[in-house]
């Protein structure tokens, strides 16, 4: 790790950090506050700092701030912009985190980046030098870092975590926590959880690489030192460890929902020994019942016929723990509850879209709830204290793999046909079928947003449909491991992105905004009546919150695939979105890819005010 001062070259190594060193960087160091919990666990309703990724442990991604409205949101213009810089570019998926005047902002190729967030003046850079053979499935991006006491945190796409001082760039720590080679990464933010046993804080990170054929894994770490105190399998039957020694398997150790199938090369079961589930996007925490709740991956291969007993058909295993929402205790890492959204996946729904809690009132009690918009096109409501279904509605158009979720029991009811068959005697690959939402979901990853003013959840989503067809697959490591394959096609002549305002209660669309691109970036509401998102032609739009009327809207040059935040400082509401388009859309997108293939790409975190003339009174 070298430090380097703005008068020297700029290097780069093994752990670079660069500490500028500027006054207002010298300033930093000496006399910045640290994070504590409870900045942290009163992120949502505080409005000087953006601390968490979804902005608070419930993931809500609503500010209380006011100042800038739906009746003045027109006069907003750019305070300032930064430039990731050189020739890493691709996806820019990160969210922004804000501490102490400081931006701290992660980019591709497993970056980050720490700004003056008056000025957007460079503090300092740290650059991981990534080995050779990763494999992200899905673009180099990265989704942002957490913080805490001195500390920034983010992962690593060589399947590492990496620890920062937030004010010198300084590497205080570093873990590699799975083979890369094997497909093992991590792309989303890690959280901060309390243990409300212990009274301990714990950093809480999943790992991706479902498309490869890993065991995904969840992990809690020390803060301080890094070091492992437990990690969960989410793979029913493989055991976890706990302070570093073997701990419980998760669910049946004889794992009863996949078969007993063994590869006759090997011996192995297969399916069972590289079986998917990762958690690779960030989870959320419910304090009142110390649950940290996160989603997981998918079942690997995507080939359902390869997770079937012989002589069996697909659906006969549920392949738990994946494609689902999963209670985790932080205390021991056990599994406290788990709803599955897609049994026996065989579309690549995985679940690992947030988790947003909320509440809401019915027949006078107050329910405690998940919120969870899915990749297979259904909006979920789900018990978060115990994981029991609640209520379930589609939330996008053409929903053809299944005709609804059962009220009862909160399983979908399948259609027949729904799953592509077996490639006939003879042949390679089987009949393709057409099937809607196709793997790129309904929604994906891109965060949506919850209102506590209007009730309703503001959703990302995406028509498209694509085909889908069986192809022989056997596990090789690092190798691709589905055994289906696919072309995204339009649904729609004149859209593919519908930004929709949507009741949980209910059911109901209440607006919708269609865009001609794919919808790839987050969500934010504010108090102001406002809800922020990016387009991947490029545009931040404002619209209302009530009625869905574009209000603003602003050119950042390159397409925007990442969630925007907001902050107050000196008085005055800040607006922050990293652009640069890439991720998972023009690398596996089909038809998708041609239409954004006149994209520019780009590398830049753009910040937006109101003129001092437009605040006066």
């Amino acid at each position: 790790m070298t430090i380097t001062t703005r008068k020297r070259p700029l290097l780069r190594g093994i752990g670079l950090a660069l500490a500028l060193g500027s006054a207002s960087g010298l300033a930093l160091e000496a006399g910045a506050r640290e994070v504590t919990w409870d900045d942290i666990v009163n992120d949502a309703t505080t409005t000087e700092d953006v601390l968490s990724y979804g902005i608070g442990p419930k993931a809500q991604r609503y500010s209380p701030l006011a100042t800038i409205h739906r009746d003045n949101v027109e006069r907003l213009v750019p305070a300032w912009s930064f430039s990731f810089g050189d020739e890493k570019q691709r996806g820019q998926e990160s969210q922004a985190l804000v501490h102490d005047g400081v931006v701290y902002i992660t980019a591709s190729y497993s970056r980050l980046f720490a700004l003056d967030a008056r000025t957007g003046e460079r503090l300092w850079e740290y650059n991981h030098r990534l080995p050779e053979g990763i494999r992200p499935c899905c673009d180099v991006v990265n989704r942002g870092a957490a913080i805490f006491g001195d500390k920034v945190f983010f992962g690593t796409l060589d399947a590492g975590i990496v620890a920062l001082n937030k004010d010198t760039g300084k590497v205080v720590w570093r873990e590699k926590f799975e083979d890369h080679e094997a497909g093992y990464t991590m792309t989303g933010a890690p959280v901060l959880v309390k243990d409300q046993k212990t009274g301990r804080v714990l950093l809480i990170h999943g790992s991706s690489g479902d498309e490869f054929g890993v065991v995904g894994k969840l992990y809690a770490r020390d803060p301080d030192t890094g070091e492992e105190v437990w990690m969960r399998p989410f793979v029913e039957g493989h055991y976890g460890r706990l302070h570093g020694k073997k701990s419980t398997p998760s669910g049946d150790p004889r794992a009863p929902s996949w078969p007993d199938d063994p590869d006759t090369d090997t011996g192995k079961v297969e399916a069972w020994s590289h079986g998917g589930g990762a958690p690779w996007q960030s989870a959320s925490f419910d304090v009142e019942t110390n649950t940290i709740i996160v989603g997981a991956g998918n079942p690997a291969p995507w080939n359902t016929w390869k997770r079937t007993a012989p002589g069996g058909r697909p659906g006969d295993y549920d392949n738990l723990y994946t494609s689902g929402q999963v209670g985790v205790d932080p205390t021991t890492g056990e599994i406290k509850w788990f709803y599955q959204h897609t049994p026996n996946d065989a579309w690549d729904y995985s679940g690992n879209n947030e988790l947003v809690l909320f509440e809401y009132s019915e027949n006078g009690q107050t329910v405690k709830a998940t919120a969870h918009a899915d990749r297979n096109g259904f909006f979920y409501v789900v018990d978060r204290t115990r994981g029991q279904f609640i209520k379930a509605f589609p939330f996008v158009d053409n929903i053809t793999w299944a005709k609804g979720i059962d009220p009862d029991t909160g399983r979908p009811i399948e259609a027949a046909g729904s799953r592509p068959p077996l490639p006939a005697p003879g042949e390679s690959r089987g009949e393709a079928i057409e099937v809607s939402p196709p793997f790129l979901g309904g929604k994906n990853w891109s965060p949506m947003a919850y209102s506590p003013d209007t009730g309703l959840f503001y959703i990302p989503a995406n028509h498209w449909k694509e085909d889908y067809w069986t192809e022989e697959v056997r596990y090789k490591k690092g190798a691709a491991y589905l055994g289906q394959g696919f072309r995204i096609k339009r649904m729609y002549d004149d859209h593919v992105g519908t930004l929709r305002a949507f009741d949980p209660l209910t059911g109901s669309l209440r607006w919708e905004h269609q865009e001609k691109m794919p919808l790839w970036a987050g969500v934010l509401a504010t108090r102001g009546g406002l809800v922020f998102t990016g387009t991947g032609d490029g545009y931040l739009k404002a619209f209302d919150a009530d009625t869905g009327e574009a209000l603003w809207k602003f050119q950042t040059g390159s397409g925007i695939i990442s969630p925007p935040i907001t902050w107050e400082m000196d008085g005055e509401q800040y607006v922050g979105v990293a652009s640069g388009y890439g991720g998972a859309v023009p690398l596996w997108g089909g038809d998708m890819a041609e239409l954004t293939k006149p994209i520019s790409q780009g590398g830049s975190f753009w910040v937006f005010k109101l003129p001092a003339w437009a605040t006066r009174h």
